[in-house]
């Protein structure tokens, strides 16, 4: 098995010049005039009911966008999402084929997590501009080799971690960062769900489906046989070759929020347990999990479940800002922020007052201004909301997490050189192992 060419050495050096606070999206160069149509390929696009490639390539096609070429190593799903962009599309089965095209201008990326890193840097170095799907990478090393390419080649590269461009979590930023929650200390974000006993069940190896490339599906992840939980619906995310489970799933969307409205890129030290506790399926990521990170001055949780019936105040997932004076809810459709009571005499009488009013409002469309805020960069217009360094100082939060559930201790994490803190075996875990012969080379 070939692996990944990043030595420890290497990793540290290029980490450390690079990683002095949010680095600023580039000047592009060459882009679109205001009328130009953009020309887009899709890499990915994926099939129903978890086909986000497509969605992505939906609000583009919102845009005004024309898709040029789409590439699936599963010929129905590339040629479902044809119908939808057209009908007029070249279909390929090998991404690099799709990046030789020169009137192409942008690419999206919607495949399963282990295929993010290698399309990415490819596409910078063909001249295309990228929308990435979350998370970033499935490693902190591929995510940091993924911000040189865009950077050495002065592309934008837009993260799938559309909250970013949500108007009401922009309301909640301010509404954390203007005070009125007093001094927070903790934040929680979770998510919550029931599939017990079965899970995903366990279905046997066996033949790939008609139209799959299943070595290039596999990619860079190990050889192994075709099982259907490894392919269809999603499933992918419960299998370490691929995806890191629930935590780099839906957890790098909230953490990226929290990074957001809280005003901070790492935490200091991270800590993390459960595991495969009741589901009886083949998945290998937990079905439970604790994770605790420590910033300055507060702590985060990050909770998740597949097996209960009720989550954190009957609410399958969201976040929670705990301050001194208030408590705010957010999630994709709602944001309430709840006052401190004030009471007179014991507990048990009535609550005479609050020290402010409750605020409250709904949620917007994220998808559509985010594929808008690609576009507007791409032509020089704007910068990226969730530009590829944003997008892979959230995805390490999320791969921190796992890293500590994987390596069962409180890991330290010096996040100027992106590596931990007198624990070389943890540090191990900052790259991975890719099967030859794909391989990351020296941007």
């Amino acid at each position: 098995m070939g692996r990944v060419k990043l030595n420890r050495r290497e990793f540290v050096k290029t980490t450390t010049a690079a990683a002095s606070a949010l680095a600023s999206a580039p000047v592009v160069k060459n882009v679109l005039g205001a009328n130009d149509k953009l020309i887009v390929g899709v890499i990915g696009p994926g099939g129903p009911p978890y086909a986000q490639g497509r969605n992505v390539m939906r609000s583009f096609l919102r845009q005004g966008a024309e898709v040029a070429a789409i590439c699936d190593v599963y010929s129905p799903h590339a040629e479902e999402a044809n119908a939808e962009a057209g009908g007029k599309a070249e279909i390929l089965k090998d991404y690099r084929k799709l990046l030789e095209r020169k009137d192409i201008d942008a690419v999206i990326i919607g495949t399963p997590d282990h295929w993010h890193a290698l399309p990415t840097i490819h596409a910078c170095q063909a001249g295309k501009h990228v929308y990435v799907e979350k998370p970033l990478a499935t490693s902190i090393g591929e995510g940091r080799k993924m911000v040189e390419a865009a950077r050495k080649y002065n592309r934008v590269v837009q993260g799938g971690t559309q909250h970013r461009s949500g108007p009401h979590f922009k309301r909640v930023e301010e509404l954390v960062q203007g005070g009125i929650l007093g001094e927070i200390t903790a934040v929680r974000a979770w998510n919550m769900g029931n599939s017990y006993p079965a899970g995903i069940g366990n279905p046997p190896d066996s033949d790939p489906p008609p139209g799959l490339d299943w070595d290039m599906w596999l990619g860079p992840a190990s050889k192994v046989p075709y099982n259907p939980n490894r392919f269809l619906r999603g499933n992918f995310r419960w299998f370490w070759d691929y995806a890191g489970g629930l935590m780099t799933d839906w957890g790098v969307h909230w953490i990226d929020t929290i990074h957001q409205c809280m005003h901070v890129e790492a935490p200091k030290s991270v800590c993390a347990s459960g595991g495969k506790l009741a589901l009886q399926d083949n998945r290998e990521t937990p079905d439970t999990l604790e994770v605790v990170y420590e910033y300055p001055g507060w702590v985060l949780i990050y909770s998740m479940s597949q097996c209960v019936n009720r989550g954190i105040d009957a609410k399958g997932g969201g976040i929670q800002f705990y301050g001194t004076d208030a408590t705010l809810y957010a999630d994709r459709g709602q944001y309430e922020l709840f006052p401190r009571e004030i009471r007179k005499g014991t507990a048990d009488e009535s609550v005479l007052s609050y020290n402010m009013d409750p605020i409250r409002g709904r949620g917007l469309d994220q998808g559509t201004p985010h594929a808008r805020n690609f576009i507007d960069s791409v032509r020089g217009l704007a910068t990226p909301n969730a530009d590829v360094e944003i997008c892979h100082r959230s995805s390490t939060a999320a791969i921190l997490g796992n890293i500590a559930y994987a390596v069962g201790r409180k890991l330290y994490w010096d996040a100027s050189k992106e590596e931990f803190i007198g624990d070389p075996d943890a540090n191990k875990h900052l790259v991975k192992p890719y099967r030859a012969p794909w391989s990351l080379d020296t941007i």
